[in-house]
């Protein structure tokens, strides 16, 4: 054994056994005092940046949650207000039936009618205008997607949540085909000697049937307002008229493919070719044209963007006219207009992550934007304009009131959907996946105390040890004095 006193070897080793001891003690006390086992990077470089990646994501879901507890309550509040329109328009509806029992009602009560729906009307309107949730109009139409339009006899039916903002440029509305009636033609007239023998007419329409035989004073012009009024009597949708041929014709009164009806007449070429043989009348065609240079599908006179499309996805215009000349369409079709899309729909952040949102589009509840472009003998052109102080007026205004109603109940149930499907089914999901987000990023992260209080205790006995150790290390160079006495 060589002693020396310069290099006390022993204390040194002591020395740095207690310093690693006394590091690991204090990385310990660190671990159990914060309840963490990564601290900082060099705990665990791998699981620190896995955990902060998951930290981020349940800070992402913890506010997607609230969010989507928000936009639920913004929703229900909406339907809250549009139950009340219901209720109202359910009232005024009532009203007209009353103002429409002509036989008992005077002019006063029918005033007291008009006076009560004009109240609805505008209490109706007052909910549109001021429905708010916070400082957010709900039933303004600030919440859709408005829209306007420019060409002869092209209107603005509705845009959908995924149809893009165009309020500068507008989309171009062409149109390939147009829409046309389902009809029956007579090749032969109406002649006198056929009213004589008793013509039987026969128009049957939606499983209803219309039937008028001639009799022997009549003209083929009363003949026609006789078959009409059994037309309209048996509620027929369709037209019956008579060229100056004499020559019967038979429409019906809404436009595409999906309307038809038969027709039969007694002799051959009046209405069927064959007398006596029920016969299909000619299929109306539906609307066919492009919106922005993008595919649309025709319903009748309506054409819609397709599900999909680049800028047009939902967007819907009526085309009213007949484009070409006297019809005829040249090739590669005939532009009639622009549509014009301001898109304002309601976007929500429902998950934690870029993208993953959703929407719904309000549009307006006024009453002027209620029940517009429904057919009527009034001319009403909206719920705004009905008039119940005349019988016709009643019956038309019974006619604007269901539209309202299904227009409301359409969005209504669109919220509904939107609701119960979109927000309330996120929610479930979100709080499942934060809570093992949560239970995972535990696991990476925390300590686990039993076992830290295990490892704390083992490193406290090594420091204590290690100290005693430097002690006596210290004690070796007091044996070369010995040496020295």
């Amino acid at each position: 054994m060589t002693l020396r006193i310069n290099h006390n070897l022993a204390a040194i080793n002591a020395h740095r056994n207690l310093q690693a001891n006394d590091a690991n003690m204090s990385k310990t006390l660190e671990k159990l005092s914060s309840g963490l086992k990564i601290n900082r990077a060099a705990d665990g470089p791998a699981s620190l940046v896995i955990s902060e990646q998951m930290r981020g994501q349940i800070a992402g879901l913890t506010q997607a949650i609230d969010n989507s507890e928000t936009a639920v309550s913004m929703v229900q509040t909406t339907e809250a207000n549009l139950s009340e329109v219901s209720r109202l328009l359910t009232s005024v509806r009532q009203l007209a039936i009353h103002a429409s029992n002509e036989g008992v009602n005077n002019e006063e009560m029918l005033e007291a009618d008009q006076r009560e729906i004009a109240n609805s009307i505008d209490t109706i309107n007052r909910i549109s205008t001021q429905a708010q949730f916070g400082k957010r109009k709900l039933l303004d139409g600030t919440n859709g997607a408005l829209g306007s339009i420019t060409g002869n006899g092209l209107e603005f039916v509705t845009a959908g949540l995924k149809t893009k903002d165009s309020s500068k440029e507008g989309f171009e509305v062409k149109i390939l085909q147009n829409a046309s009636k389902a009809n029956a033609q007579g090749t032969v007239g109406l002649t006198e000697e056929a009213i004589k023998g008793g013509e039987t007419l026969m128009v049957i329409e939606n499983g209803k049937t219309a039937q008028y035989t001639t009799k022997a004073d009549d003209t083929a012009d009363i003949a026609i307002k006789n078959l009409s009024s059994e037309i309209n009597r048996n509620g027929l949708d369709v037209t019956v008229s008579l060229d100056a041929g004499g020559k019967v014709t038979v429409a019906h009164n809404q436009f595409g493919s999906d309307h038809s009806f038969q027709v039969s007449s007694s002799t051959a070429g009046v209405l069927s070719k064959e007398a006596g043989q029920i016969e299909v009348a000619n299929k109306g065609m539906d609307i066919k044209g492009t919106l922005n240079g993008e595919s649309a599908t025709g319903k009748g006179q309506v054409l819609t963007g397709i599900a999909g499309a680049l800028n047009v996805d939902g967007l819907t215009v009526r085309y009213t006219g007949q484009a070409g000349t006297d019809g005829e369409i040249p090739e590669g079709g005939v532009a009639i207009g622009r549509a014009y899309v301001s898109q304002n729909s309601l976007n929500f952040q429902v998950g934690g992550n870029y993208g993953q949102t959703a929407g719904i589009s309000i549009g307006s509840t006024h009453s002027k934007n209620l029940a517009n472009n429904v057919s009527n003998s009034s001319g009403f052109k909206s719920l705004e304009e009905i008039d119940v102080t005349n019988f016709q007026g009643a019956q038309d205004t019974l006619k604007m009131v269901d539209s309202a109603v299904n227009q409301i109940a359409r969005i209504r149930g669109d919220i509904g959907a939107f609701q119960k499907n979109t927000l309330e089914s996120n929610l479930n999901n979100l709080r499942v996946a934060n809570e093992n987000l949560i239970s995972s990023e535990s696991v990476i992260r925390d300590v686990d105390m039993a076992s830290e209080m295990a490892t704390f205790t083992k490193n406290q006995i090594m420091s204590q040890s290690a100290t005693a150790m430097l002690a006596q290390a210290n004690q070796s160079p007091n044996q070369i004095l010995r040496l020295l006495q």
